[in-house]
């Protein structure tokens, strides 16, 4: 920080700086001799004299600086780091209340995961994971159901993050959801902001739905002007989105919204969370993508400087008081 951003609390008291200059014009001791020859030459003692006053000097101007109350204001600094701005989409619907399954071939059907380990809570578990190791990363959140709601705006804070990412796992889900509400939402967040890096959204769900074509045109020109890379994790456990025409899921809303996601003109991949190691390999796919170069702008608060200036003052005044008791023992000395 420059000295030319210095700031004063109080700057009327900097009218009292002069007072900086009374050890050079004061004289407090006096002495009258018969002939000036009897002095001896001792350039040592106008050394030390002058060093004694410029201390004294320096002691009043810290002290007066120091009621002053510098401070430095509160600034932006722009910071370049490896990361990414992204937009995590949380389903809120009420089968992420479910307990989580996942597809084994080697095993037909499916089987739990735990009887309290809903999708929500594990997808919550792993999130926060992804947002420990990523701390130069800008996060916001938006929660969506039958609607889009934006529950925290780009920051960051990622306690802010964690907080908003463990409340969603209270309370029961909707029946209703609204996938197409949520991408607009998450799309327009990005909208009137400066471009610093990559861009991302991150959408966790297990279903999916077949858009409306003013919805599907709308999220296509949106993530393209906004050159957003969007990433699914999809929990659906036995349905899965991969094209399988004998099995009819070819034609499932999960693969049709899929299919719409290859067709955007941003990059897209979909993760078929069939595992907890597949949801972990997932997140740590995507850790790995976005790593690109981002600029930062971070938040310095305001800082104090009076400390630091009657630190300063102290010290000088400590050696200006061991310099006094000095000179008495001195003079005591001579005495007897």
């Amino acid at each position: 920080m420059a000295l030319s951003e210095l700031q004063w609390e109080s700057p009327v008291v900097l009218f009292l700086l002069p007072v900086m200059l009374l050890p050079w014009i004061a004289n407090s001791v006096e002495k009258t001799i018969v002939w000036s020859q009897f002095l001896p030459n001792d350039p040592l003692s106008d050394v030390i004299g002058i060093v004694l006053k410029s201390l004294a000097s320096l002691a009043f101007f810290c002290l007066i600086l120091s009621l002053a109350k510098p401070y430095y204001p509160e600034q932006t600094i722009q910071r370049v780091v490896s990361g990414a701005e992204i937009i995590i989409l949380l389903d809120r619907s009420r089968s992420m209340d479910e307990s989580f399954t996942y597809r084994n071939k080697a095993v037909a059907g499916s089987r739990t995961v735990g009887q309290e380990d809903s999708k929500r809570r594990i997808a919550n578990k792993y999130l926060l994971e992804f947002i420990n190791k990523r701390p130069d990363d800008r996060f916001g959140v938006v929660l969506f159901s039958n609607k889009a709601l934006e529950l925290l705006s780009f920051t960051y804070n990622h306690d802010s993050v964690r907080a908003v990412i463990n409340a969603s796992s209270l309370g029961k889900g909707l029946s209703e959801t609204n996938i197409a509400k949520a991408l607009i939402k998450a799309a327009e967040m990005y909208s009137n902001k400066d471009y610093y890096g990559s861009r991302a959204v991150l959408l966790l769900s297990d279903g999916g739905q077949e858009l409306p074509i003013e919805a599907q045109s709308l999220i296509r020109d949106l993530f393209q002007r906004e050159r957003i890379t969007l990433y699914w994790l999809y929990m659906g456990g036995i349905k899965g989105l991969t094209n399988n025409s004998e099995s009819g899921l070819s034609t499932t809303p999960d693969r049709k919204l899929h299919d719409f996601f290859e067709t955007l003109n941003t990059p897209y991949i979909g993760f078929e969370v069939e595992s907890l190691k597949t949801f972990s390999d997932s997140l740590d796919k995507i850790d790995k993508q976005q790593k690109d170069t981002l600029l930062v702008n971070e938040i310095t608060p305001r800082k104090s400087m009076i400390m630091p200036v009657l630190s300063i003052a102290i010290v000088t005044l400590f050696i200006l008081l061991l310099s006094k008791i000095y000179s008495v023992w001195g003079v005591r000395q001579a005495n007897q």
